[in-house]
């Protein structure tokens, strides 16, 4: 269309002029969207630079002791992301399966969270207490005698290898660093805190519990003469959904 029929509405022809440059020039019209995306994407970010924090804060929540921080490294390094997810979708066939749907709360203390992309295996996002230490000592030795379906490989040496934690003093300052809330009395008392939540009948266990609400000490792999890396991962599980209460956040209207 070059030109504008004379016997068009006066109102038609006054929207074409004002859209002629843009319709009859594509550099300005590439300028005109630049410009108004760039606008929208002001408008979305630029409140966030004033926010102190974009998650919303929930009761319950802790950071990991340094027992569950050192089987939380234990899942990382063994891959266990790659096969469970740790978070449940608000709909309903998933929270009739896993629980309550998963708060961005409960993994603000994750370096890096373990949302997971893929379900080889079940969500374990509200896996603690669910089963008990027994079972995740046998699961993790041998799956398929808990769960003949399964095809997760068996990690018998857990159970065996003494848990490195020397350091662990230095990963709750590391990780202070990336904003998690670890006090000075917490990363001075780490190496003690770890031992009390391993060890049955522990002196420390009144401190470490003031220290972690919730906390649950107890020796976890079946074996209380040493404190072995299944000792910390089986914690690291049976703390995972545990700290929130959910009847406070149920709201089924919101249950598509």
């Amino acid at each position: 269309m070059s030109s504008i029929d004379a016997s068009a509405p006066r109102s038609r022809q006054s929207r074409w002029l004002k859209h002629k440059i843009f319709e009859t020039n594509s550099i300005i019209l590439i300028i005109g969207v630049l410009l108004v995306i760039s606008i929208g994407g002001l408008v979305e970010i630029a409140p966030l630079f004033y926010l102190k924090n974009t998650i919303e804060k929930v009761e319950g929540m802790r950071p990991y002791t340094p027992l569950e921080i050192a089987g939380r490294a234990i899942y990382v390094r063994e891959g266990c992301y790659l096969c469970h997810s740790q978070m449940i979708r608000p709909l309903r066939d998933e929270i009739e399966r896993y629980g309550h749907y998963s708060l961005a709360a409960e993994s603000m203390y994750d370096k890096p969270f373990q949302w997971g992309s893929k379900r080889t295996g079940p969500d374990l996002a509200r896996v603690g207490g669910k089963y008990s230490d027994e079972w995740h000592a046998g699961h993790l030795a041998d799956p398929r005698s808990l769960v003949p379906q399964s095809i997760m490989p068996g990690y018998p040496f857990l159970a065996r290898t003494e848990l490195a934690f020397a350091d662990i003093a230095a990963e709750l300052r590391a990780n202070r660093g990336g904003g998690v809330p670890y006090t000075d009395e917490m990363i001075a008392q780490a190496m003690t805190d770890l031992k009390a939540q391993a060890t049955p009948d522990h002196p420390g266990q009144s401190a470490l519990e003031a220290r972690y609400p919730k906390v649950q000490a107890r020796d976890f792999d079946g074996n209380p003469a040493r404190i072995s890396e299944a000792d910390a991962l089986i914690a690291y599980l049976q703390v995972l959904g545990t700290l929130v209460d959910f009847k406070l956040y149920d709201d089924k209207a919101n249950i598509r």
